[in-house]
């Protein structure tokens, strides 16, 4: 693979070239250092960082098998086994057999679980809001554009 050297726009100093190698670093670097600081912005709990995310997966989509479940958070089913154990244990997510296929479980958020998500999506999006209504309309028109562009990325 080829990386591209042409000069772009810096994102941190205007009038400075990055290449695309640095501009990739630059913004990975920012956008994990964003991503650490919303995680956060959530209650109190004894969940990880992928009990967390396969909560959350089960929350926007609903229920999933655990294939599903594994496909979507980019991980083997016996290591979502194991993370959705947990979350059963905990009570935030439900186990229930497939009407369609007795081999399959079909997994959902339990309402303690979507209680806390929501929770979770209030704080996160409060301390956000917080952050982005300082902006000015021109870097609010730059952010809804890369939100666009993030969103081709993350589904690429």
């Amino acid at each position: 693979m080829l990386i591209d050297t042409t000069p772009h726009p810096s994102a941190d100093s205007p009038g400075h070239q990055s290449t695309v190698a640095e501009l990739s670093h630059d913004f990975r670097v920012a956008n994990g250092r964003l991503a650490r600081r919303l995680r956060q912005e959530k209650p109190d709990n004894e969940l990880s960082a992928g009990q967390f995310s396969a909560l959350g997966a089960l929350f926007m989509e609903g229920s999933l098998t655990l294939r599903a479940l594994s496909d979507r958070e980019h991980v083997t089913p016996p290591s979502m086994s194991r993370t959705v154990n947990a979350l059963v244990i905990a009570g935030l997510v439900h186990r229930e057999g497939s009407s369609d296929d007795g081999r399959k479980v079909k997994l959902s958020a339990t309402e303690a679980g979507l209680t806390l998500m929501r929770e979770t999506r209030k704080r996160r999006d409060a301390w956000l809001a917080q952050r982005v209504i300082t902006l000015s309309d021109e870097q609010r028109q730059t952010l809804a554009a890369a939100t666009v562009i993030m969103r081709g990325l993350a589904d690429s």
